[in-house]
């Protein structure tokens, strides 16, 4: 269960099969124009329910805002991110996952929107972005919008430095347990 903030807490965690894969589809501006059965099975949306939808309707508020700014500055340049992420079902629990999101690009090399594929994190890489994300939030509610972006995105980057990793590296070092 997460404890990250001290907004109401769902009521339980929904879990991901390690087999299970989570995929949507979004145009430029991040609204869904796709989802796959296993995130309308998790999130318990139905598909006319989240077709149409912005994605980050299902965002859960223990979210640092400042990873999606993060994400959308990466994929804005086209590269791709990942990132653990929490988020909310319909009925209140919630999720994590191991985001990563990729542009969708034409043929022709247009580009379409983004590609997100999502699986299930290990316990290990949970317990260790919890501390950091509730800093975060801290961080973010102590200032303006912006700032406290900038300021919890500092906070990130110094938490990262000591590792000699890339964000991206860190993340998907934290996955297998090597951070």
């Amino acid at each position: 269960m997460s404890n990250i903030s001290s907004s109401p807490a769902p009521s339980r965690e929904q879990l991901l099969s390690r087999q299970e894969l989570i995929i949507s589809k979004t145009d430029q501006k991040g609204i869904v124009t796709y989802a796959n059965r296993t995130f309308m099975k998790i999130s318990g949306y139905r598909e006319d329910q989240i077709i149409g939808c912005p994605h980050n309707f299902i965002r859960h508020p223990d979210m640092p805002r400042t990873c999606f700014k993060l994400l959308w500055d990466t994929i804005q340049t086209g590269n791709e991110f990942f990132a653990y992420v929490i988020n909310r079902c319909n009925n209140g629990d919630f999720y994590w996952v191991l985001a990563n999101i990729t542009p969708d690009y034409s043929a022709s090399g247009e580009l379409l929107g983004y590609y997100s594929v999502r699986r299930a994190p290990t316990r290990e890489a949970i317990n260790k972005i919890i501390p950091i994300y509730q800093k975060m939030l801290e961080i973010e509610q102590q200032s303006s919008a912006d700032t406290g972006m900038q300021r919890a995105q500092h906070y990130l980057i110094e938490q990262i430095a000591h590792t000699n990793l890339s964000y991206q590296e860190f993340i998907l070092n934290l996955d297998q347990g090597e951070c």
